[in-house]
């Protein structure tokens, strides 16, 4: 019953003009940051960031988390249209995908990619309205112990699921968490790493950060790698799949769901990770694996409904512990931060309008998008033959108009243009900005958590293993870790993710 009544709030909050109206620009902005290749869901979240100072804390998330959910369909328009992905969680989707656009099939293709990721949607909105409430009220027990050691573990599991060397993610890590510390201590009043600037007594804006990383840093890479898109498809005819396409998609489709819902809670796994699992596990147990590859519907429903999920799914562990799984959830977390709201269980509690609003407009973004997609293909096309070149100055001046908002100050905007050479000289250096964000958001965090834990037990460290959860958590993050760190596991893995 309690259920229905958070549900009802739910939707009293996200049915108003406002809610309804940031949904459909949230979801329309994503799906068209999808469609166009190389920016992402990230580096437009960073750019926005200013951008939510004037709205309503629920208004900002219910737009940002739009933008999220709304590119996982967006990327997948551009994969099977062009086999050009317009994110990376529809890499897969485009093996099958453009092979049925080949054949004729391109609207059914569409048209399953949309209806899966429907379905997708929709469960997990309904999970996370189920085990959201028991996990918040299981994390309102955490002490400041556990609280750190869930931190600490997080922070490893995402190097086990980050991209590349895991020394490069695990030094990523490492760089996050200094650079959380610059600025002030709170505790003591002493400046730390700010090298006498006084800009940075405050400490690095994380606006800053992560627009320099993913935003600066992604277009001057995409300057360097932008090829021609050869759109050879511009009609797209039979937006319905037929019963034969709905009889193969069901199986794929809720196996793609329940793949997806498990790996998006994961720290660093979320929809590219269950895309992949996904295509995997139906290249198995399919019946007709042998048309994979060659414009097997299911190599486009299972992944599409499980990028979906994991996009989705990952709002749980933001919402309940205040742990991001994902860059674009610890972008969802500095919004938060922004808006004067603490992540952690106890928003749901103090903001129970914000919590259940933003929990049921992903269920009405996700029809609008059902809605939009189909109808406006002819549009996205269009948008897929923009060149980059004319739209990485637009970019541009967003991001520095952005910044410059924060303080006013000419010194954000250098600081973020150095960051985004950086995150250039990063990816070259196959070193992926996304734990260094985990790291820069839970530093802080860690760091506050720690103290008390050791303020509460007199400056006694072994307090985090006396508390049974906090112990488990730890003796998890050493096994974790000292599996990571084998030689055997470190080749397989990197072996997989080369293969991806």
């Amino acid at each position: 019953m309690e259920l229905f009544s958070n549900l009802l709030l739910g939707l009293e909050t996200s049915f108003t003009l406002i809610n309804l109206s940031y949904c459909l620009m949230g979801v329309f902005l994503g799906t068209a940051i999808g469609v166009l290749p190389g920016l992402g869901p990230a580096a437009t979240i960073a750019m926005l960031l200013p951008a939510t100072f004037a709205m309503p804390p629920v208004t900002a998330l219910i737009m940002l988390a739009g933008i999220f959910y709304g590119a996982q369909y967006g990327g997948s328009t551009t994969a099977i249209l062009v086999n050009l992905p317009g994110e990376t969680s529809s890499v897969v989707t485009a093996l099958d995908g453009y092979q049925m656009a080949r054949q004729g099939k391109a609207g059914r293709a569409l048209a399953v990619a949309a209806l899966s990721s429907f379905f997708a949607g929709t469960v997990c909105t309904l999970l996370i309205a189920l085990f959201a409430p028991p996990l918040a009220a299981i994390a309102l027990k955490f002490g400041p112990a556990e609280y750190f050691s869930l931190m600490v573990l997080g922070l490893i599991a995402s190097i086990v699921l980050a991209h590349g060397s895991i020394l490069h993610a695990l030094g990523m890590i490492v760089l996050g968490l200094l650079l959380g510390l610059v600025g002030t201590d709170v505790n003591s009043g002493a400046a730390r790493y700010t090298f006498g600037v006084n800009e940075l007594a405050d400490g690095i804006g994380f606006v800053i950060v992560a627009m320099g990383m993913f935003g600066i840093g992604e277009i001057i890479a995409n300057l360097q790698d932008e090829g021609t898109r050869d759109v050879s498809i511009t009609k797209v005819k039979g937006l319905w799949p037929t019963r034969e396409d709905f009889k193969r998609s069901i199986a794929p489709t809720l196996r793609g769901t329940a793949l997806g819902s498990l790996l998006g809670i994961l720290p660093g796994g979320g929809a590219a990770l269950a895309s992949f699992g996904a295509y995997a596990l139906e290249k198995k147990v399919s019946k007709s694996r042998h048309e994979f590859g060659k414009g097997a519907v299911e190599g486009v429903a299972a992944p599409e409904a499980a990028n979906n999920a994991g996009a989705q799914m990952s709002f749980i562990p933001m919402l309940t512990l205040g742990i991001p799984a994902n860059p674009v959830m610890a972008l969802m977390i500095g919004a938060m931060i922004i808006q004067g709201i603490q992540p952690g269980p106890a928003v749901m509690s103090e903001q129970p309008a914000l919590f259940w609003g933003l929990i049921v407009s992903m269920w009405i973004g996700n029809l609008m998008l059902l809605v939009l997609n189909l109808p406006l293909i002819g549009m996205w096309v269009k948008m897929i033959t923009i060149p980059y070149r004319y739209l990485f100055p637009i970019i541009i001046v967003f991001c520095a108009i952005g910044v410059f908002s924060l303080n006013n100050t000419y010194f954000d905007v250098y600081l973020m243009a150095l960051f985004g050479f950086i995150g250039y000289v990063f990816k070259k250096l196959d070193c992926e900005p996304a734990p260094l964000l985990l790291g820069f958001i839970l530093g802080p965090m860690m760091e506050e958590f720690l103290r008390r834990a050791l303020l509460l037990s007199k400056g006694d460290p072994t307090v985090l293993l006396q508390r049974p959860i906090s112990a488990t958590m730890l003796v998890l993050a050493v096994i974790l870790l000292g599996m990571v760190l084998l030689p055997s596991f470190s080749k397989t893995r990197e072996v997989a993710f080369q293969e991806e």
